[in-house]
């Protein structure tokens, strides 16, 4: 059987009075995520494209080995710092979920 990794997908809506720049730091921090954190087996992230009303306004997909990668992800000072400082001042709406994937 092949290994098994631990999927968490995270949907933002922002604030509507959130700027272009504080979206593009947001975006900047999250993309330094995979050098400081090690557990990351594969990072994705990207805004909506517009083409279904009511969709979230940004996607973050995170792949690690296991719930205690996944654990060490989430409380990582460096991923803590984006969530604090760059996410939650534009945030509106969050929605994730964790799930295993082959």
């Amino acid at each position: 059987m092949a290994h098994r990794r631990l999927r968490h997908v995270v949907l933002l809506r922002f604030r509507r009075d959130a700027s272009d720049a504080a979206k593009r730091a947001l975006r900047e921090g999250l993309a330094g995520l995979p050098a400081q954190i090690p557990e990351l087996r594969r990072y994705q992230v990207g805004d909506d494209l517009g083409l279904v009303e009511g969709n979230f306004d940004f996607a973050i997909v995170a792949e690690v080995d296991d719930p205690e990668a996944f654990r060490a992800y989430v409380d990582h000072p460096a991923h803590q710092e984006v969530v604090a400082q760059r996410i939650r001042p534009i945030l509106e709406e969050r929605v994730a979920v964790q799930y295993l994937v082959d």
